[in-house]
């Protein structure tokens, strides 16, 4: 997969757009993805994200940062085995692509605020 481009609320992802958050894994977008807290991200919240087992997530806390990721949630990833990688969308996007392919990478990207 690769992210092509993302502005606040869009992004494309290998030639298809999307307007929704999204859950990317190496081999497909989920964008029917939405948080139990809209701006807080928990571990019920990730779930697929798990079970896809990536060596690292990318997340994606939205174009000015406004998703929080509490300390308990990424040492919760970290116990799974899931190395964590938190940046505004716009960073995040470009972590996301300069791993892709050389490492199992997953990305939850929130695409506004």
């Amino acid at each position: 997969m690769t992210i092509e481009d993302y502005a606040f609320g869009r992004i494309r992802i290998d030639g298809r757009s999307y307007a929704s958050d999204v859950l990317v894994f190496p081999d497909r977008v989920d964008d029917s993805w939405w948080r139990k807290e809209g701006h807080r991200l928990g571990p019920e919240d990730l779930a697929a994200v798990v079970a896809a087992r990536p060596e690292i997530l990318v997340i994606g806390t939205g174009a000015l940062g406004v998703m929080r990721v509490p300390e308990e949630t990424k040492a919760w990833l970290r116990a799974q085995g899931i190395d964590v990688r938190c940046a505004k969308t716009g960073e995040a996007v470009g972590i996301f692509n300069d791993l892709a392919g050389t490492r199992k990478v997953a990305a939850a990207l929130h695409l506004t605020c």
